[in-house]
């Protein structure tokens, strides 16, 4: 009997330490885990809006997103622990953008790139993340319009939302983002004119690409009070004169400006140190080239398809562009075209 009870004793103790060693492990294992757990549920609601996709197959519910899952998809801070940056490159599921990426209230940098197969529209969720300072959504099937809720990302200095199949007008409220230097919304099927509220943007946003999309209207004339580095309105369908964007104490150096219906005197244009690369063919530019364009670096230079007369200029850099820079203009004249007539 004695035995018996002594038996039973040992069996109650050694279920009793299992259990607390068992404890202490999973104890042991959560207070080691450094991944919030709101962040993670996020991050698992997004991979499955991505059609859980086997490029994201470490994301491990059992895991630690901090520490587990593929350092090149997400980051956390090292203070405290909340993911900070998720860039997802070249995911070929199908999926959509999930209202789970507003979840992530620490996120600063969100880079979703060549993902073909993804659709739908940008969630408004995205307006929730107010330490937002870079966001790239490219080359994608994101569809539906450019939103007015970005602009409530006041602490974003990069937007790239370039080669998707967003539509529609371009928001004026973009311009109340006082912070922001670089914006992209070439190569999608934007319409309507360039709002006049960009000229808020004066000193700031130095690089602007709205090109391939179909704008129409004028370029808003407050372009003119500062310098970009570079600006791409090429292939819409702008009109009316720009030679406010040029000038002699302008420090822009790209200026893509081809296939629109831009018309102005080009004789009377100054160009800045700087201007390196000038694309404005395609156009309706009339007047003589000026013999500053033999001055100026190179590297782009082409004004075919326009309306311009007289002789080209000859020296500098300008003597290393083919004929095909300039023809089709009205009367151009001199090397590399045929020579002028006397």
């Amino acid at each position: 009997m004695i035995s018996c009870f002594v038996y039973k004793m040992k069996t109650s103790v050694v279920s009793l330490l299992y259990f607390s060693l068992f404890f202490l492990s999973q104890f042991s294992t959560s207070l080691s885990e450094r991944c919030h757990p709101n962040d993670k549920k996020a991050l698992l609601e997004i991979k499955k809006g991505l059609g859980n996709p086997y490029d994201l197959i470490t994301w491990d519910p059992k895991t630690d997103c901090c520490t587990d899952w593929a350092e090149v998809t997400l980051s956390c801070d090292d203070k405290n622990n909340r993911v900070t940056s998720l860039n997802l490159f070249k995911i070929e599921d199908v999926g959509y953008l999930s209202p789970a990426f507003g979840d992530l209230p620490y996120l600063q940098s969100l880079d979703i790139n060549n993902v073909r197969n993804l659709s739908g529209p940008i969630p408004p969720a995205i307006a929730k993340l107010s330490n937002l300072t870079f966001l790239r959504i490219s080359q994608t099937n994101i569809s539906g319009p450019v939103p007015g809720f970005l602009s409530k990302l006041k602490k974003i200095t990069y937007i790239n939302l370039s080669y998707n199949k967003l539509a529609g007008t371009i928001p004026p409220s973009l311009s109340q983002l006082s912070n922001l230097e670089f914006l992209r919304l070439d190569r999608n099927k934007l319409t309507g004119p360039i709002p006049e509220s960009f000229g808020n943007f004066a000193g700031k946003l130095t690089y602007l690409y709205l090109g391939h999309n179909q704008l129409t209207g004028s370029v808003p004339k407050s372009f003119g009070g500062w310098s970009f580095q570079t600006i791409d309105l090429s292939r819409n369908m702008l009109e009316g004169d720009i030679s406010f964007l040029f000038g002699k104490d302008k420090t822009t150096f790209e200026m893509l400006l081809d296939h629109n219906k831009f018309a102005f005197d080009f004789s009377k244009v100054k160009f800045g140190k700087r201007l390196w690369r000038l694309d404005l063919n395609h156009n309706k530019i009339y007047g003589n080239l000026p013999a500053a364009i033999t001055k100026q670096p190179w590297q782009l230079f082409n004004v075919s398809y326009n309306r311009l007369c007289g002789k080209i200029p000859q020296g500098g850099e300008i003597k290393s562009f083919d004929i095909y820079v300039y023809l089709h203009n009205k009367c151009l004249c001199d090397s590399p075209l045929p020579p002028c007539k006397s």
